[in-house]
């Protein structure tokens, strides 16, 4: 009995601990077999098949096992096609329009990788579980050609001396402390070091993920997109990178050890995948990443709900 217990007590905290994991991750669901995650920027997708029962019997298996890897790529490639491309268009709309992108990306579909299965059910049918990284391959297939061109926008702004996050507008500047600039070709506050990346918190703004998000300013000026982006590195890692917390995002990889951290104001676009920032924050941004370069090689995460 006490070896039962344990085992059961053991059970229920590795799928507590598994489930606490999931929650961590920034998933989209399509449906009760497909999924993105965003944090990893993996499409998963379940096929199931049925063995024909016309068949002989030593047969069926392996006709039911066909079935589930042909469902599993299906919904694979309806996962891909639901996902945002941009504020304007998901990836389905790219591939009605382009028939060079269907192509591209229906045959990069087959590329998948095969996770978990088969797995053998009680009525015969079977389950397998396909997975395909969306950076790579497929961002090469449905980005634009052409990146760059951008220029930085570093009007002054006045930033406090030890954090160099802009100084709120009418708040009284304690004695003792003297506001830098930002502006010019200089960056002239005293900061604990570079800043190695970008980190927009959207917390409660109902930004969705996408493939090719921008940030953009109070008059809608793009000031993170594809016009200050190597597509190379777009390509290879994401334009974003996606968590749900801003301190675990600090030590992601992408953007540590010193991200430059800013507080989005409202979504942006029908899919409400762009984010609005404060003109002073812009400028802040074009600022560090013109002495840093860290918008050029997509050091940038997205912190959302």
């Amino acid at each position: 009995m006490k070896k039962t217990n344990v085992f059961v007590i053991s059970v229920v905290f590795v799928l507590t601990f598994a489930l606490a994991l999931q929650a961590q991750y920034v998933t989209q669901t399509f449906g009760e077999n497909q999924s993105v995650n965003w944090s990893s920027q993996v499409v998963r997708a379940t096929g199931i098949g049925a063995p024909n029962p016309n068949l002989p019997i030593a047969a069926q298996r392996s006709t039911a096992i066909r079935a589930a890897q042909l469902d599993a790529l299906r919904n694979l490639l309806e996962t891909i096609k639901g996902i945002y491309l941009s504020s304007e268009t998901t990836v389905r709309n790219a591939m009605v329009e382009n028939d060079v992108i269907r192509t591209r990306v229906e045959g990069l579909a087959q590329n998948f990788k095969q996770i978990e299965g088969p797995k053998y059910m009680s009525d015969g049918s079977v389950e397998v579980v396909y997975e395909m990284p969306i950076t790579g391959a497929i961002l090469d297939a449905l980005l634009p050609g052409q990146f760059g061109g951008g220029q930085y926008s570093t009007a002054g702004q006045m930033v406090c001396p030890t954090c160099g996050q802009p100084w709120p507008q009418g708040k009284p500047v304690p004695p003792g402390v003297t506001l830098q600039q930002v502006g010019g070709t200089t960056m002239t506050a005293t900061t604990s070091g570079a800043y190695t990346g970008l980190v927009i918190d959207c917390k409660g703004l109902g930004v969705r993920p996408a493939m090719a998000p921008k940030i953009v300013d109070e008059q809608g000026n793009e000031i993170y997109g594809s016009k200050f982006v190597s597509r190379e590195w777009a390509v290879e890692i994401g334009m974003v990178g996606y968590d749900k917390d801003v301190n675990r995002a600090r030590q992601n990889d992408r953007v540590t050890n010193n991200p430059l951290v800013i507080k989005g104001m409202q979504s942006s676009g029908p899919n409400k995948t762009d984010v609005v920032i404060s003109n002073a924050d812009a400028a802040l941004i074009h600022q560090a990443s013109a002495n840093q370069n860290f918008l050029d090689k997509c050091k940038v995460m997205f912190i959302v709900n």
